[in-house]
């Protein structure tokens, strides 16, 4: 099991930057992937990036070159670096913990945190 909070979100005007965390209640080394995903109102939910434990990571099209996603292991915490940001950014984030490794046991986790809402106005 594992619990995720997210934070950062926020109201910011086209073009400007917001950083998203998101912090885990146990190691992130214990966890095979952590990704961000976004749900805009009447729009299914989405994955933006995700970020595995040996650090390799995947991006949606839609935020390839302008958001970045990082982790610090030390404080079990997932960033998502939001630059260049358009008025379809708007959505709320959620963080998301897919499974354990199989050093770990491998158990599906699927854990997801409560959001945080990001508004971009043009």
């Amino acid at each position: 099991q594992v619990q995720l909070v997210e934070s950062g979100g926020g109201l910011v005007q086209a073009g400007g930057s917001l950083r998203l965390s998101c912090v885990a209640s146990r190691s992130l080394f214990s966890i095979n992937a952590m990704g961000w995903y976004r749900q805009a109102p009447g729009k299914q939910r989405e994955l933006v990036a995700d970020i595995t434990y040996g650090g390799d990571t995947n991006y949606a099209d839609s935020v390839k070159g302008r958001f970045t996603i990082s982790r610090d292991n030390a404080k079990n915490t997932v960033f998502l670096q939001m630059n260049s940001l358009k008025p379809e950014d708007t959505a709320v984030y959620y963080c998301n913990a897919d499974r354990l490794r199989l050093t770990y046991g491998g158990g599906r986790l699927d854990a997801w945190g409560q959001g945080t809402l990001v508004t971009v106005s043009s």
